[in-house]
């Protein structure tokens, strides 16, 4: 197989609102934390076992002033993107690495006012069902460490 691919597909919950915030040249990111679950019977006990994992999501641009303006805590969304490691130094210059999530396209899932409307920074495939709002990925800045809520 030549190449490579880092793709992340993800459907679960907003833990919290978005948190908006924008670089110091002005541009917009935006902070989800979303949650996942599984479920699984115990094999020795016969009972419902459950798990959540947390996910940080991070929206540049227009998808993340998107985000910030449709989403809110309980919402449940799809979000397709890539995984992205970093390092940065935290206050005391102890060198940090988080891994989140870039996302390309966010899908809102549940019922409400917006349900089923979406958004995205690439324009979609032919095939791709469903609206939404198309936008080109600017260069992204690195976030200031200051600004890094996790």
């Amino acid at each position: 197989m030549a190449g490579s691919v880092n793709k992340v597909i993800l459907i679960g919950r907003l833990g919290a609102d978005p948190e908006l915030t924008f670089t110091s040249s002005g541009q917009a990111v935006c902070r989800l934390s979303i949650a996942t679950s599984e479920s699984w019977k115990d094999k020795s006990s016969g009972q419902w076992q459950e798990r959540t994992e947390w996910h940080r999501v991070i929206a540049w641009g227009r998808l993340a002033e998107q985000a910030k303006e449709y989403l809110s805590k309980g919402r449940q969304v799809y979000v397709e993107g890539r995984l992205q490691t970093r390092s940065y130094e935290d206050k005391n210059g102890v060198k940090k690495y988080t891994t989140e999530i870039v996302a390309r396209t966010i899908q809102f899932l549940d019922s409400g006012r917006d349900s089923g409307q979406g958004f995205a920074d690439e324009p979609p495939m032919p095939d791709d069902p469903g609206p939404a709002i198309q936008e080109k990925t600017p260069e992204q800045e690195p976030i200031e460490d200051e600004k890094i809520p996790f």
